[in-house]
């Protein structure tokens, strides 16, 4: 327990000042304390040539030091905790165009569409992402800001899951996206900047092209890594029979490439569920940037407690004086005719 104004302990002292002033006067009335004539109407105070009972005295002393104990405000200081420190400034960008719906990853046996195969994949890079500041775009025609980024790790997780293939628009905006993630992360700290954008397709849409995107992350000092995702062949059922296609045509290995590149990053191709996991934990082993770490300690206000015992005294006394006052008028039948 420690103190936030251990020099206010010297108004303990005061009624002791106030005796050794005293001292000698046996007609005094019962210690008054002196700490201004406001205490003389207080209980257990004497203002008359009545002595005061010693026991009361000795509470009155009592709830004094209780109530300096309370205005010196006692605390509990904790044990040191370190408190966030982050490691990067991290926009995930996710496509949501209506090819993400291609059910060519493979989980358990089953096909799933992409865009739940990303879901899972990003369910635990989230969770290994502690210290950093996570934020979520979506795009399609438009990209448009999910979740701005927060320590707030499971809300983000959570606004991932919401979103739906098709929310932003039919076509694929990937400049767009990668604008509005510079913007968004514009403001942070130089080299902490880095944006993970996942897609399937080649750039249909935006006001921005993706060079020109690039050449602003570039100068913003932003990384920006890029995940291709989408199987080289699958089997296609038709009236005809199956016949083997490739569902990945349309992607864009080479913008891909060349945006991670001259910005720092790097491009991944996901073919498959497990390919798509090891590319997470690729970008997971990013090394955060190194910072002092802060510390506090947490405080837990006790001045309640001698507060409390100062004012239940003060009560005892207050109700004893007045019993008392009660028991002498019955006591005295004239002063009920005088």
């Amino acid at each position: 327990m420690s103190l936030a104004y251990p020099w206010l302990l010297l108004l303990a002292l005061l009624p002791l000042l106030f005796l050794i002033r005293r001292h000698g006067n046996q007609a005094a009335d019962a210690p008054v304390i002196p700490v201004g004539h406001w205490l003389s109407g207080l209980p257990g105070v004497s203002s008359s040539g009545q002595a005061t009972p010693r026991w009361r005295q000795l509470l009155l002393l009592l709830a004094w030091l209780c109530l300096v104990v309370a205005i010196a405000r006692p605390q509990h200081v904790g044990e040191q905790i370190q408190m966030p420190v982050s490691g990067r400034d991290l926009m995930l960008v996710v496509d949501i165009s209506p090819s993400m719906d291609e059910k060519d990853m493979v989980l358990h046996g089953r096909g799933i569409d992409r865009l739940e195969a990303v879901k899972r994949v990003l369910d635990e890079f989230i969770d290994h992402r502690e210290g950093d500041r996570l934020g979520l775009i979506l795009f399609g025609t438009e990209p448009y800001v999910q979740a701005p980024l927060t320590f707030d790790r499971e809300t983000v997780r959570t606004l991932l899951h919401e979103s739906g293939i098709g929310m932003a628009g039919r076509a694929t905006a990937i400049g767009d996206a990668i604008g509005l993630s510079v913007k968004r992360l514009r403001d942070r700290p130089h080299d902490q900047r880095v944006v993970v954008m996942l897609t399937d397709g080649a750039n249909t849409a935006g006001q921005i092209t993706p060079d020109k995107a690039t050449e602003i992350a570039q100068a913003a000092g932003v990384r920006v890594y890029t995940v291709g995702i989408g199987a080289d062949s699958m089997v296609q059922r038709g009236l005809l029979g199956t016949r083997r296609v490739n569902p990945s045509r349309d992607l864009d290995e080479d913008l891909l490439t060349r945006m991670a590149e001259q910005t720092g990053g790097r491009y991944f191709r996901a073919r498959s569920l497990p390919e798509l996991e090891m590319i997470y934990d690729s970008i997971n082993q990013l090394e955060p940037i190194e910072q002092e770490g802060q510390f506090y300690r947490p405080v837990t206000e006790l001045y309640v407690w001698p507060a409390s015992a100062a004012v239940g005294l003060w009560l005892i006394l207050l109700a004893t004086r007045l019993g008392g006052g009660i028991r002498r008028k019955a006591d005295d039948p004239e002063a009920d005719h005088g």
